[in-house]
């Protein structure tokens, strides 16, 4: 495990643990400066390669279940959520990107967008980096096996069109290096795909420590609408929720981050 982590969105280093949403040997805490919460202690990179890795954890969590008549009505909703917003991406995905070379960070083994645009992709997982990088290379891009957060700075400057990070920032333990390694690859104006569990969710509320966006160890940070907003301005990009109808009762977050001229330096972030 990894020592114990500032505040990812503020930087703080004054915590409070969610005893209810604690498991053995993982902490959940608030931020006593900013409120956002994060697992204090998540697993090192290289745990992630394999023994945490993405699709372990989640065939773990299916076979594990829990439900209530409301989490249900939930998991349906998702389902034809998921289905709908993939189609939805790759139909947007040109609009907001444009026929050029787009990042997608984490992108386990799904391309998710079409030509014209040229895949390119950082993934953790061993397994699923073999599968992904032999199916994007046939597209003219490649897959790069590392950390979200080393993987992006291997890219010169201005290099993407775009970038997507679809179920994956709630994974990074270091979400600040990634997005400013993005800010640095990034053609000015660029935009960027995000999709989050939304801890502000009502089901969230209603349901507790069974709420689908609780994985751990591999669920490290848990965003609303504001902290999703304030760790997007500190590294140069400006918010714009996607779903923002309806999100009270949404259990993800879906928005676009576009490169603004510059990133805040530590001074002007905590203002």
């Amino acid at each position: 495990m990894l020592s114990n982590r500032s505040c990812p969105v503020c930087n703080n280093k004054q915590s409070e643990k969610i005893n209810a949403y604690s498991p053995e040997d993982w902490e959940l805490v608030s931020c006593n400066q900013c409120t956002f919460v994060y697992l204090l202690n998540p697993p090192k990179y290289e745990a992630l390669e394999e023994e945490f890795s993405w699709e372990k954890l989640y065939s773990q969590k299916k076979l594990k279940g829990g439900s209530t008549a409301f989490s249900g009505l939930a998991r349906r909703l998702r389902s034809l959520t998921h289905r709908q917003g993939r189609s939805r991406l790759e139909r947007r995905a040109l609009k907001w990107f444009g026929p050029g070379k787009v990042l997608d960070v984490g992108c386990g083994t799904i391309i998710r967008t079409q030509a014209p645009i040229i895949p390119f992709g950082i993934e953790i997982s061993k397994a699923l980096h073999a599968e992904v990088d032999k199916e994007m290379r046939t597209r003219g891009g490649y897959c790069i096996h590392s950390s979200g957060a080393d993987g992006v700075w291997d890219f010169e400057a201005s290099y993407f069109d775009g970038a997507i990070l679809h179920s994956y920032l709630e994974h990074e333990a270091d979400p600040n290096r990634v997005l400013a390694g993005l800010h640095q690859c990034l053609k000015p104006g660029a935009k960027i795909f995000v999709r989050v569990p939304n801890y502000g969710s009502l089901n969230r509320r209603i349901i507790g420590r069974k709420w689908c966006g609780f994985r751990h160890p591999d669920h490290v940070n848990y965003f609303n609408v504001q902290s999703l907003r304030k760790i997007a301005r500190n590294n140069g990009f400006s918010l714009k929720i996607l779903n923002f109808i309806g999100l009270s009762f949404d259990d993800n977050i879906n928005a676009l981050l576009i490169k603004n001229s510059r990133r805040l330096d530590n001074k002007d972030a905590n203002e």
